[in-house]
C-alpha cells in the first residue's frame, strides 16, 4: 500500500483535490472522521474538486438530515474550488469507470483521477484509501493521496 504523503512547505502539491468523504466529515461533528477532516482543512491551504464530489457530498448530508447548503458555503468561503468540466473528458471518465468497475469506481472518483492526470503534482484527500490505492492515473502512475487509513 502507498505511503501516506508527507506534506511540508517544500513539497506542497500544486493541487490538493478533495473527495466527498472528508467534506461530509468536516461538516458533521458526529462523523467518526470529523477531527481528522478538520485537521486537513486547517493544514492545507485550499482544496479543488469537481461537481460530482459536491453532489455526492450534498446527497450524503441530505441522507443524514443535515443542511446541504453547507457544502456550497465551502465554495463561497474559498475553502473548496471547482474548475473541472466532465463533458469534454467523458470518454476518459467512462474508460476509467469500466476499468475499475470491480471496485466499483463511481463518477466522482473517476473525475478526481482525471483531475490528477491534468495536474501532475496533485494529491487527493480521501476516506477511500482502499480505492485510491488501486486507481492509477495515466494507466500506471500511483496517485498520491492522504487518508486516515494510511500511515
Amino acid at each position: 500500500m502507498p505511503q501516506r504523503a508527507r506534506i511540508t512547505s517544500s513539497n506542497m502539491p500544486r493541487s490538493v483535490l478533495i473527495d466527498a468523504g472528508p467534506i461530509v466529515a468536516v461538516l458533521r461533528e458526529k462523523d467518526r472522521f470529523h477531527r481528522w477532516s478538520v485537521e486537513q482543512f486547517k493544514r492545507l491551504p485550499k482544496f479543488e474538486t469537481c461537481e460530482a464530489v459536491l453532489a455526492e457530498s450534498c446527497a450524503r448530508l441530505a441522507y443524514y438530515g443535515d443542511d446541504q447548503d453547507r457544502v456550497i458555503d465551502l465554495m463561497l468561503t474559498g475553502a473548496v474550488t471547482v474548475d473541472f468540466t466532465a463533458g469534454s473528458l467523458a470518454s476518459r471518465i467512462s474508460k476509467l469507470m469500466k476499468k475499475y468497475r470491480d471496485q466499483p469506481m463511481d463518477f466522482a472518483d473517476a473525475c478526481l483521477v482525471v483531475m490528477t492526470e491534468k495536474v501532475s503534482n496533485s494529491m487527493v484527500v480521501t476516506l477511500d484509501a482502499s480505492d485510491f490505492a488501486v486507481y492509477r492515473r495515466h494507466e500506471r502512475e500511483v496517485i498520491p493521496y492522504i487518508s486516515p487509513f494510511t500511515s
